[in-house]
């Protein structure tokens, strides 16, 4: 292997050659305590920037190995150095044209994520992340080059050995990821959908921010749903515990009831100390749902909800390239069951009213209806297939019937009203009619077809997040906006490679099934197996499921089997 002193004389020796000859620096080189590895230089400045990785052996860096002795741990450590290196890393200023001199760090925001660029090998820490090589027009820079790879790089290093790293921090981190999970295993054991922390602060900066909103009033629990839960690090912690059922969220508009929502549905992932939402815990099988006028769907049975269509038409497989925002509400419910949620998330304001609610007066007035509205169902899912549902509503007073808890907002602040609310059924009854649905509660698994995820456009593989909302995938354009809680675009990224994976998996697999073998390869391979760029980040399984959803490529097949009826 060659030394880091050679490879800056070899930088410096190419300077004001043609950009290509940077491809000669390809490989691995020996620096002080630590190895580079040049995987890929990037033909053009403006091209995808230069892939490299660096390797720390453990007994250089000498952070103790308690701190990723387990999965959370070593994903909240890692979290937190990929931070301290971004921080660490400067390019030279000034210099050179495209992104030359840039180093490209893929670290998170306010949710702590599994990521492909840092992973804790069998006796070294490995960093992936990218670099814009300089260059003035297309010729190469080699002395800027060179400072850049030997001098600016090992000495950000630095900042990751133990002896100049924050190890309070990088506990504070690790401890708080693990203590997300101990506290997200007790959720079901102990009847709760979610927990919320007394003191924590849930509104945002603004609605492009993620940064606490400064001088927000903090979440107070009502008495009534005040519990006390255990963590591993932290002590006892008091707050809110949300139990299973059907809970109506309400108030006047803001107030605060989408803030605490919007809190709920993220608290499925850990969140960076400080944030003011790391003590929201949300059970892992929440899935936030919204109407999506336009969207595709595929094979999925609707019946429960939609049924009885002019001239004969049937919904127990249905597909439609253009959904109304009723029929893709119903579809989202049906795809969120097949892949095993256990907490429905809905929102008044993104949920088509007609999916959601038909009052006494519309009963009366429209006596052939080809909708069996979630009201008429909600009680089903939870006593039947134990699934919750939490609804923020400002206007659905009829909800009110079948809550098993009503939280009111006021100035930011939650009372439990579920007593009053009880009181207002008694005394206001709505009038609306409530008797046997036609059609039984009923989830058909699907198997997709392996053609459906072709990630080639013109004989080569193509798979691209535009954004978090965006992913190319082959020759689709798939639209992700519905799927609210996803949260980066490195996890978009990765969805399009576990979906390239499947072109090898489905055949005679249920979408439900495919999916924990992809989970289990996670498990067992991370990320690094599905592609050597650094910028994936582990995404969960339902949304993965909803972007395999939104492919207008989709094909699938019914599993024909009575066990497909829960």
């Amino acid at each position: 292997m060659n030394e880091l002193d050679d490879l800056a004389r070899l930088l410096k020796s190419l300077d004001g050659h043609g950009y290509r000859a940077y491809k000669r620096i390809e490989g691995a080189w020996s620096g002080p305590g630590f190895t580079l590895m040049v995987d890929r230089v990037q033909p053009d400045p403006f091209a995808t920037p230069t892939r490299l990785r660096v390797r720390l052996p453990h007994a250089v860096h000498g952070i103790p190995a308690e701190l990723w002795s387990n999965r959370p741990r070593r994903v909240g450590l890692l979290d937190y150095l990929l931070r301290v290196f971004k921080r660490a890393v400067q390019g030279c200023p000034g210099v050179g044209s495209g992104r030359s001199c840039q180093f490209f760090v893929d670290a998170g925001g306010a949710e702590v994520l599994e990521r492909a660029a840092a992973c804790m090998g069998p006796d070294y820490l490995e960093l992936r992340f990218r670099v814009g090589l300089p260059a003035r027009g297309r010729t190469v820079l080699g002395a800027a080059a060179a400072r850049l790879l030997t001098e600016v790089l090992p000495a950000a290093l630095q900042a990751l050995h133990a002896a100049r790293l924050d190890l309070a921090q990088a506990r504070a981190w690790a401890e708080l990821t693990e203590d997300h999970a101990h506290l997200q295993a007790q959720l079901e054991r102990l009847g709760l959908v979610a927990f919320v922390r007394d003191g924590s602060v849930l509104p945002r900066e603004s609605g492009v921010s993620s940064r606490p909103l400064a001088g927000a009033v903090a979440f107070e629990s009502p008495p009534e749903l005040r519990v006390t839960l255990e963590t591993l690090h932290h002590g006892a912690v008091t707050g809110m515990g949300l139990p299973e059922g059907v809970t109506v969220v309400t108030g006047g508009g803001f107030h605060g009831k989408t803030t605490l929502l919007e809190a709920i549905e993220l608290g499925v992932y850990p969140h960076v100390p400080g944030d003011g939402r790391e003590w929201v815990v949300t059970r892992d099988a929440t899935i936030k749902l919204r109407s999506e006028d336009g969207r595709s769907v595929t094979g999925v049975h609707l019946t429960p909800f939609i049924h009885d269509l002019p001239l004969g038409a049937s919904t127990d497989f249905f597909s439609t390239a253009d959904a109304s925002g009723s029929t893709s509400l119903a579809a989202a419910i049906q795809e969120a069951l097949e892949v095993g949620a256990r907490v429905l998330l809905l929102d008044e304001d993104t949920s088509a009213t007609n999916l959601l609610v038909r009052d006494a007066r519309m009963q009366r007035l429209v006596r052939r209806e080809t909708i069996t509205p979630l009201i008429d169902r909600v009680r089903e899912l939870h006593e039947r297939l134990g699934v919750s549902t939490l609804l923020v509503t400002g206007g659905g007073g009829d909800y009110l019937d079948v809550a098993d808890r009503v939280l009111l907002l006021e100035n930011y602040r939650v009372r439990d009203a579920t007593e009053e609310a009880r009181a207002l059924v008694r005394e206001l009854p709505t009038g609306r009619a409530v008797g046997e649905v036609a059609h039984p509660l009923r989830v058909r698994p699907r198997l997709p077809e392996a053609a459906s995820f072709d990630p080639r456009k013109g004989g080569r593989v193509k798979i691209k997040a535009q954004d978090v909302d965006t992913l190319i995938f082959g020759k689709e354009r798939v639209d992700l906006r519905g799927l609210e809680q996803l949260v980066d675009p490195s996890q978009t990224r990765a969805i399009g490679h576990l979906m390239a994976r499947l072109r090898e998996l489905a055949g005679d697999r249920t979408l439900a099934q495919l999916l924990a073998q992809l989970e289990r390869e996670l498990d067992e391979r991370g990320l690094h197996h599905l592609d050597p760029a650094p910028e994936l980040a582990r995404p969960r399984r339902y949304e993965l499921a909803g972007a395999i959803n939104r492919l207008r490529n989709l094909r699938v097949r019914p599993w024909r089997s009575e066990k497909s009826s829960p």
